[in-house]
């Protein structure tokens, strides 16, 4: 196990038995139920998501899938999918070309863009792995076992949600510092 991992899952299980203990001695039982159910299924989703991302990303450097498109990123794929604002568009005299033209241009560009029902399937992988949706599961049949039995506390569940989140985002983050402040040296 490397060092993050072990890192990760110390600091989880450190900080549930703290939440645990803060439930109990300054709230009642209902807040202790409603964070540790938040708590092992927010942590179950993040891990989840991590081991199937990884596995997605071994798998497509494993068959050199390898896509980088450095030319646009991702917010100017979405604002402008068809390339109207680009400086690199070179606009053509009006009349130039006869409108069906045009279309037929813009049909071919799209035909080549086009994906395969197996391409998309490879890359939602890692959305629709087992862990994933295991993971989401327990986060949803956790949220009805609480609302069913009359013990569900929204503010305590969401602290108990957030703190999984809140915890990897940080560690991760401190593990990314390190590893450039290493590269540097």
């Amino acid at each position: 196990m490397t060092p993050i991992k072990q890192k990760i899952i110390v600091t989880l299980v450190s900080a549930d038995l703290l939440l645990g203990l803060a439930s109990i001695l300054f709230f009642d039982t209902k807040t202790l139920w409603n964070t540790q159910i938040g708590f092992f299924s927010s942590a179950l989703v993040m891990i989840a998501s991590m081991i199937s991302y990884r596995r997605m990303v071994t798998a497509r450097v494993e068959n050199n899938i390898i896509t980088l498109d450095d030319s646009k990123d991702v917010i100017d794929k979405l604002e402008d999918p068809h390339d109207l604002y680009s400086e690199e568009n070179v606009e053509t005299e009006a009349g130039e070309k006869a409108f069906s033209d045009v279309v037929k241009e813009e049909k071919k560009k799209l035909k080549e863009n086009r994906r395969t029902l197996f391409q998309v399937l490879k890359d939602t992988k890692a959305a629709l792995s087992l862990y994933r949706l295991g993971a989401y599961g327990v986060l949803i049949l956790g949220f009805l076992y609480l609302n069913r039995h009359g013990l569900l506390h929204i503010p305590s569940y969401i602290v108990g949600l957030s703190f999984p989140i809140v915890i990897m985002v940080v560690l991760l983050l401190q593990d990314k510092e390190n590893h450039s402040q290493d590269a540097v040296k």
